[in-house]
């Protein structure tokens, strides 16, 4: 299978002023396209793989050839988040309601109780990684993964990423990585978030 670069649903400049254009520009082109092609470098002339999709390939590492496990994980897993996380960001991302603003209330009593243990998440991942909003066992709860680690390994489903990668930031915010997680909020996408979630209940 020849995994591809999605297409990004907005144009380089559409989440400004919260995410720049350069930084958009470089994020996807180079460091996702990146991730694509290391990812079907490693599972070139591998049959066992050629009709597995990305989520099979995330969820089952260790049915992978070992020899080429750990290229798969971080290629692939930089994949699969980049490619999640475009889609959980737009311009006009409206605000979390019906089901999943419930579920939010549910298990961590407010909005703003969740924005602060997510944000907290993203500060205490020790250099590179992700923060996430995960639906395991129908409760919604926060994690955070090292380097391009993701939920679904670990049979969690994730409903919202943030990219805590200097990459992602340091252009606008340098070494403020809390300032970034906390403009981000400004462009996440809960209708999208809204529609992850309610494939888990």
């Amino acid at each position: 299978m020849q995994y591809i670069l999605p297409k990004l649903p907005y144009s380089y400049d559409a989440l400004e002023p919260y995410i720049d254009a350069r930084t958009m520009e470089i994020h996807y082109s180079k460091h996702h396209q990146a991730y694509v092609d290391k990812l079907n470098a490693a599972v070139e002339n591998k049959k066992e793989l050629e009709n597995k999709d990305l989520d099979w390939l995330i969820k089952n590492l260790e049915q992978v050839p070992e020899d080429i496990r750990l290229g798969v994980r971080n290629n692939g897993g930089g994949h699969w988040n980049h490619s999640f996380f475009w889609q959980v960001m737009a311009k006009n991302g409206g605000q979390p309601e019906g089901k999943l603003l419930e579920a939010i209330n549910k298990d961590f009593g407010s909005l703003e109780k969740l924005k602060e243990e997510f944000n907290l998440a993203a500060m205490n991942r020790f250099g590179s990684g992700w923060a996430w909003l995960i639906a395991d066992k129908g409760k919604l709860s926060v994690m955070s993964t090292a380097n391009q680690d993701n939920p679904l390994t670990e049979g969690k489903t994730p409903i919202l990423g943030l990219d805590a990668w200097e990459h992602s930031y340091y252009l606008k915010y340098q070494n403020r990585r809390q300032e970034y997680a906390e403009q981000w909020w400004q462009v996440v996408n809960w209708r999208q978030v809204g529609d992850n979630y309610s494939k888990c209940v």
